[in-house]
This record gives C-alpha cells, structure tokens and sequence, in this order.
C-alpha cells in the first residue's frame, strides 16, 4: 500500500486526528504531524499496540463473564370502572408507567472443558454405535431362527397333508372293499339301495373329522410360532374377528342341512357353516379402443372401472382432471397401459369411415324429380325466367337486379314437379355455378337473343361439361329488337354446342321471360330430357342431401337451405352438416311454408344447426346427437389443422421472397356477409385483386350481423370493416363511433371491389413520369479560372430553368447527368431563359463541355397508379 498522511489516514479509519497521533506516540513512534506521511511498517506496529491494549494476542486477558443489561419502558392505559355517574368521562382514565429491566451474564469456557465435553460426547456416540450393532445381530439372529421354524412347519404341513390323503384313499379303498363283500353275500332288496348312501356320509364324515384336525393343529403350531416370535395370533382377525376360510365348493353355496349335519360334532358343524368365498383368479386384461379424443367417464366406462380410479391414475402422471375433461389419444394410452390393460388405437378417420360405413342405400327405389340449374351471363334473364314460372318477383327483391344468391325452388307443372337452381352470372361467383353444376341433372343455359356468347356463358357451358350433365340452350329476349337467334347458334357452335336441327344433341329452345312466350315448350323439353335420364333415389329411410346456401337470421339463428338428394328428411332428426351438427327444429319449403318432411329433389330450410355450414357440404342424418357432435368436432380440428399448417407454409415460402423485396403493403379486411355462398365468393375475389406491391388480407369473415368482437378485431389490426347486405348491432356501432373504425356497407358485389381496388391504390408506390421542359444547344465555350468551363448556348426548345436537374447529350447520347451550377444572362443571374435567347450554362462538377453539346433541362412528376 502507497504511504499516505496521518490526516488521510485518520479519515479512512474514522478517528479524529488528534486521537491517533496521540495512539502513534503511545506505541513507541516518533511524533507526527497531520501532514505528515505514515508507513506501512508504522501501521504494523501501531496495530500490534492497539491489539495488545485490547487482549486480543492474549487469551488469558480476554474477559471471562459478560453481563448484558437491557432496561424497556412500556406504558399501560386502564379506563376508571363503570359507575354510571354522567361526570365520568375521559378524565377519570388512567396511564401507567411500566419499566422492564432484564440482566443476563454469559460466561466463557475454558479450551479444557471444552476439550473434555468434546472427548465424552465422542465417548457416548460410540457406545452408541457398538449396542446398535449388537442389537442388529441379535435381530439377525432371531429372523435365522425364526426363519427355520417357518421351513420346519411347512415341512410338516405337507407331511401331515400327505398323510391324511394316503389315510383317505386306504378308508376309500376299504368302503368299496366291504361294500363289494357286502353285495356278494347279501341278496338284492329294496333296503340295499340305501346302504351306498350310507356309506357316502360316513366317508363325507371322515374327510370332514380329519379337517377340523388338521385345522386344530394348524392352529396350534400358529399360536406356539406367535408366541415365539412375539408377533400375534394369525388365526384371529383384528377385533376377535373369526378366520375366514375359502370354501372347497366352487359354487360358493352353503350346503344345505341334512340328517348327517345333525349328527356331526359342533366343532364340525361349526367349521361347515364359515363363511365361504370364491377362490381369486387373475385381473381381467381388456382390450380398450382409444380415439383422437376420449373423456375420462368413457375411459372409466371401457376399462370397466370407477372414474375415480381413473383421476386417481391421472394425478400420479401429474395431472388434474375432472370426470368430463377430454383427454388425447397419448395420455388416454398411458392411462390404459398404468391400469394393466391393452390398448387399441382408433385410426384417424375411424369416425368417417363409421359414417360411410352407415346404410344410406336401403330402401325403395322411385322416380324422382329433375333438378334443373339455371346458368348464363349476368343480366341474361334467367332469374326473370324463373319468376314468370313460379309467377313471383325475385329479381326485384335482388340488390342491384342482379342475382348474388344460389336459389332453390320446386314447381307442380302439369307431367310432374321440376326443381330450379338459380346461380348468379357474375364472374366473382365462379364458385356458386361450379357447385351448381355438380348437384344438378340438366343445365338450362339462357342466352340473350341480342346480346349472344358472353364470357360467363363459355364458363357455364365448361362447368356443364365438367360435371357431365346434358345442356338445354334457352334463348331469351326473342321479342326485344335486334334479336338474332341465329347468331347465338354461330356463336354457340364454336363452343362445339350443335343443335338439333343442326345435326348436333342439344335442345335449344327460343323463350321470352316477359311475354311467356316459348315457356311450355322449354318446361316439355326438360320433362323429356329427364325420362331419357330415368332419374331415380330412395324414398325412405335416412336422408342425404347436400347443402346449397346457409345464412344467420334474427330470433330463428342458423337457417341452411338443404337440397333432399335420397331418403326422407324430417322434423326431429340428427343432422351432421359439414363441421355442423343438430336437431331439426323446423322445416320450411322456399315459400317459408312449414312442412313435417320431405323426399328426393326437394329444396327445404333447415332450422336448429348449431352454425353456418358452408356452401357444398353434405348434409346426412346421423342416429344419435353424440355421434354427431363427435365427427363435427373432429372435422373443425381436423380443419383448424389444415388451416395452420397452409399458413405456416405460405409463411415460409414467402420468407425469402419478403426478405429480398422488403415489406409488401397489405390491405385488412373484416369481412361480414348475409349468407355463406357471398362470403365464399366475395373472398376469392377481394383475395384475387393482391398484387406483388399490395396484398389483399382477409383479417375475418363469417355470416351474421357485425357484433362487438368484429370491431375489436378490426380496431386490432387496422382492417376496413365490410358489411354485404348486414348491420352492426348497437354494441359494435357504439365501438366503431368511438374508435372512427372504417365501415362499408354494400348491397352490390361490383361496389366492393370497386372500393377495395380504390384502397389498394393509396397503398401503391407512386410513379415519376420525367417531362422534359427544355433544351439548349452549346454555340460556344468559355474557360474562367474561378469557374471553370461556361457554355455559350442557345435555347431552342422549352425554357432553362435553374433549379430543375439536367442532362448532357453528346449526338444524341447522354454522356452526363446532373444539376446547373450557374445560369446567367449577360452578367445578371437568372432563373429561368426562355426559347430563342441566349444564356450562359455553368454545370456542376463538369469540365468537358463541347461545341455541339445539347443540354437537356426536366422535372419529375409524381403519377398515382392505380390497381387494375
């Protein structure tokens, strides 16, 4: 350690500086003052006086009592007693005073007495040891003997056992020897019949006398053995409980009383009359079958066990469960495996395969009803079409006029009933036409007599084809002006479309759906397309159908419209549709009519489904709720799956392709329509507008009014709120006006994807469009020692102005780009020079300026893009 000074010395230890030049002096060294500095040697021999001083090198000098004193002041506040009188108060309280003085003296030992507990305490550990160890032997000693005595007994067990069943075989063989003696010598009679009976007791008698004897002695050498080894009795029960014994009797019966009974001694009667219990076998293994997903009662219930055993085995693995919690198909196996039994794992599809499996096919077999798809493009008539058959307006009840829904309806005609699909004609609804064209029989296709072959009606004639189903070409607007039917044949048979009258197999019929005109005929036309099909489907029994449009309504909940395709559907069914399931409620045809049931080719509305199944599904009647409930639980987690695993992987495929363009600008939609089929198509359209620059998101989207949860979901994420043909309910509008949430509302499909293309516009980039606002030619050059190299130019074109960036071209080639650094008319700067005058050009950091040169003067403008 560096010297330091008796003042910085004095401040590390804490002590005024007097008092330890004071303590320097008394150990021997030389005064000091405060600046003066101290060695480490003086700090050595100023810490062995103070050591001394204190007794701590010598031990004898260190105090041998110590007597701690410690005095504590309390105070105790005692009220004056009750004594009615109304002058008493606060004043008559009293506070006294309590002091508390404690003495305590703790004295040393001394290192001898210490030394010497030490040596007596490791004095009694070993004594300690050595009579454990001689216990330990003696114990070992009498577990040999006892051990022994076990073995000899045993030994004589089965000596006396096989004693006594020599001793039974010789009397046996001595009762059949006199009994054969017996036969020999004394005639047959009617007495003799008896004598065989006889002599069985006497032998039950025996074997039963030599029993209780074996037993007493059992019971003896139980005692003697209890008594030696000093443990208790074994024949006795706790409590003076008797022995139960096993009986020899497999049945478990008591035997029923007899003449020999009564004439056997008590200790006899008393051990026939014990207790009697079945011998135990072995534990029970089952083979236990196990789904994805099992509660713990149908565990219990398939192990043959109480739940309680079952939760007892889930709280030793670690965990807590309840007799309803759902447990997977890996702890269900662990479970099974602890408890000793086999198990069985369900493959995957195990319910599917149960439900395919089902008998959907047995009944009667009838004619049924053609089901009619009507196609074409959009504003061709076919809704008006349809109504002038059903006699009712629908097309006006459409937003816009145009059809955004799949419609299903069913008409009496005079040679039988035809149900009619009503598909819509715009392009975003590719979906709904394909589905259409798969549930379907025959495809009517109207097409405008004025307008001819249209985008949409190509897409319809290729759906028909795909699901190979026959066409019926209904040309419409016959009575309007400008109508040409032959020029829709023309452009029909370049779709390879023949008519009839052509050589070809399609039908095609000429209809106005304003006037009738033609409406009987295309109706005859489909009768007798459908009796060439010889349409049949089972009449009774369960029914299968498919689902063709779902929605959310008000006080009713889920409504899906079901197409019946086989078997009869009625009120109170089990329904499984899609990931849904339910009991049929009620039942209403498409005039809203309730109805008890209905058969094949028959549209209906379904109430009482837990959800909105989608556009497609299969609908089929299940036997019970649970099944039902069962297989859509595992299709929403087999879809929740699916769904994870398409976004994990266009995640990764994206990650490369994100981290080299750089963040892709998103527009997030919350997306809320009236019925299933709009959802579906909306969605694939906004979806479809997504470019490399913007990407459309669907944040959320489902059928029903927009709720509370939608708006959060939307205020999350930034996302455009878009309401199809539905309203927020009072909850949500409170939110979205709190929060300024963006709310569209929409009847018509083309407004939304005109809205949404307007917003992915302000996400582009924009573009700059360069103008070009000048040009001037180089006359001349001049050279300045300041400046550098001035051109002399001449403007031909536009005007120079100076701020603006400019360009050097040398025969037509740029060779420069840049900025001007000065711009000069005569000897006055200037701003800007205009066509025919001449100017001098000074550019920046550009020397090699040449007779000849043009010099280009721009500007940029910024353009918006816009989405196409």
């Amino acid at each position: 350690m560096s010297e330091v000074t008796v003042k910085e010395f004095a401040e590390v230890v804490g002590i005024p500086v007097d008092r330890l030049i004071s303590q320097l002096s008394d150990a021997g060294l030389a005064a000091k003052a405060s600046d003066e500095t101290i060695t480490d040697d003086e700090k050595v021999k100023l810490l062995s006086y103070l050591r001394g001083i204190h007794g701590k090198d010598s031990p004898e000098s260190s105090p041998k009592r110590i007597t701690l004193k410690r005095k504590s002041v309390s105070e105790i506040k005692q009220k004056a007693p009750a004594s009615g009188g109304i002058g008493q108060g606060k004043s008559s309280a009293r506070t006294i005073t309590v002091e508390v003085r404690k003495r305590r003296t703790y004295v040393k030992r001394s290192e001898t007495t210490v030394n010497e507990e030490d040596k007596a305490l490791t004095e009694a550990t070993e004594q300690i040891k050595q009579r454990r160890e001689q216990e330990r032997a003696a114990e070992d000693a009498k577990l040999k003997v006892l051990e022994a005595k076990r073995e000899e007994e045993a030994r004589l067990a089965e000596e006396t056992k096989r004693l006594e069943a020599e001793k039974i075989e010789a009397e046996k063989l001595k009762v059949e020897q006199k009994k054969k003696e017996s036969e020999s010598k004394k005639p047959k009679s009617a007495d003799t019949k008896k004598e065989p009976e006889e002599i069985v007791r006497e032998q039950a008698e025996a074997v039963q006398v030599a029993a209780t004897r074996e037993e007493k002695g059992a019971t003896k050498k139980r005692k003697v053995k209890g008594k030696a080894g000093g443990r208790a009795d074994t024949g006795a029960a706790r409590g003076g409980r008797k022995e139960l014994h096993v009986s020899q009797d497999k049945t478990g019966k008591r035997k029923k009383k007899g003449k020999h009974t009564r004439s056997m001694p008590n200790s006899d009667r008393n051990s026939q009359q014990k207790h009697g219990f079945e011998k135990p076998v072995g534990p029970i293994v089952r083979e236990v079958a196990i789904p994805e997903t099992i509660t713990v009662a149908e565990l219990a219930a398939k192990m043959s066990v109480k739940a309680a055993e079952v939760i007892k085995v889930l709280m030793k693995i670690g965990t807590m469960a309840t007799i309803n919690q759902v447990l997977d198909q890996d702890t269900a196996t662990l479970i099974v495996e602890e408890m000793g039994h086999k198990v069985k794992h369900l493959s995957e599809n195990a319910l599917e395969d149960e439900l395919t499996q089902t008998s959907h096919n047995e009944g009667k077999l009838g004619s049924r009803a053609p089901v009619v798809t009507v196609m074409g493009h959009v504003d061709h008539g076919k809704t008006s079409l349809l109504d002038y058959i059903r006699r009712a307006k629908v097309a006006a009840g459409e937003s816009g006029g145009i059809t955004q829904h799949i419609g299903a309806y069913h008409v009496e005609t005079e040679r039988g009933m035809i149900t009619f699909l009503d598909t819509p004609g715009h392009s975003a609804f590719t979906a709904m036409r394909a589905r259409g064209a798969k549930l379907t029989d025959i495809v009517i296709l109207v097409v405008a007599a004025d307008d001819g072959v249209m985008p949409q009606t190509k897409e319809a004639i290729q759906h028909a084809r795909a699901a190979e189903v026959p066409l019926i070409i209904a040309v419409n607007k016959i009575d309007k002006e400008g109508a040409d039917p032959d020029r829709v044949k023309n452009e029909l048979s370049q779709e390879d479309v023949i008519p009839e009258d052509w050589g070809g197999d399609t039908m095609f019929m000429h209809v106005s759906a304003k006037t009738g005109e033609g409406i009987d005929a295309l109706l005859e036309a489909v009768l007798l397309q459908a009796e060439v099909l010889e349409l049949q489907a089972i009449e009774t029994g369960p029914a299968k159908g498919i689902v063709v449009e779902s929605r959310v309504d008000h006080g009713r909940g889920s409504v899906a419209t079901l197409l019946v395709q086989s078997g009869e559907l009625k009120k109170g069914d089990v329904i499984l549709a899609g990931q849904e399931f339910g009991r049929i409620r009620a039942l209403l045809d498409e005039n809203g009519k309730h109805i008890n049931s209905a058969g094949p080719s028959i549209p209906v509305e379904v109430l009482g489904l837990s959800g909105t199944p989608g556009a497609g599904d299969e609908a089929i009647v299940v036997a019970s709720e649970k099944k039902a409930r069962e297989i859509a639980l595992f299709r929403q987690g087999k879809y929740r799956e699916v769904k994870l695993a398409k976004q994990q992987a266009a995640k990764l495929e994206n990650l490369f392709s994100n981290m080299e363009e750089g963040e892709v600008a998103s527009v997030n939609i919350v997306l809320k329509t009236d019925v299933r089929g709009s959802l579906e198509a909306l969605s694939e359209s906004l979806i479809n507008l997504s470019t490399n620059e913007v990407r459309v998101k669907i944040v959320a989207s489902g059928v029903g009014s927009i709720n509370e949860s939608d708006a959060n979901l939307a205020l999350a994420s930034g996302a455009i709120m878009v309401g199809f043909n539905v309203r927020a309910d009072a909850s949500a509008k409170r939110l979205i006006e709190e929060e300024e949430i963006d709310l569209h509302y929409y009847s018509v499909i083309y407004d939304v994807i005109d809205e949404v293309k307007s917003a992915m516009s302000g996400k582009l980039a924009p573009e700059y469009k360069e103008v070009i606002i000048g040009l001037a030619e180089v006359r001349d050059v001049f050279r300045s020692p300041k400046i550098g190299a001035i051109a002399g130019c001449m403007v031909v074109e536009g005007t120079v102005k100076r701020s603006n960036p400019i360009r050097v071209l040398r025969d037509n080639v740029v060779i420069y780009e840049g900025e001007l650094e000065s711009l000069r008319r005569f000897k006055d700067d200037v701003n800007d020079v205009k066509n025919g005058t001449e100017c001098g050009i000074g550019v920046k950091n550009y020397n090699d300026v040449k007779v000849g040169d043009q010099i280009e003067v721009y500007e940029r403008m910024k353009v918006e893009r816009q989405v196409q």
